[in-house]
């Protein structure tokens, strides 16, 4: 899992397709507040991250998180609660 090794307490930014204002804080920040997304803004959601992270296939890094992996982050979340 590509999110499992994204610390907690790394800073990170939400940001949102549409515009809207974005979230600055932590991944863990970032994760809770995507659990109170309703679906459609959760389509739109990514994380810009602070580290960027290794995606198999890709011969770079990346510095953004797409729904899919944000699920994750608060799935993982939701198991350590």
């Amino acid at each position: 899992m590509l999110t499992a090794s994204i610390p907690w307490d790394q800073a990170a930014t939400m940001i949102d397709l549409e515009g809207r204002a974005p979230i600055i804080g932590t991944i863990r920040d970032c994760a809770m507040h995507y659990t109170l997304y309703k679906p459609h803004a959760r389509t739109q959601a990514r994380v810009l991250l602070t580290v960027p992270v290794h995606r198999e296939g890709r011969a770079t890094r990346t510095w953004i998180l797409d729904p899919d992996e944000i699920a994750q982050l608060a799935d993982r979340l939701a198991a350590e609660q």
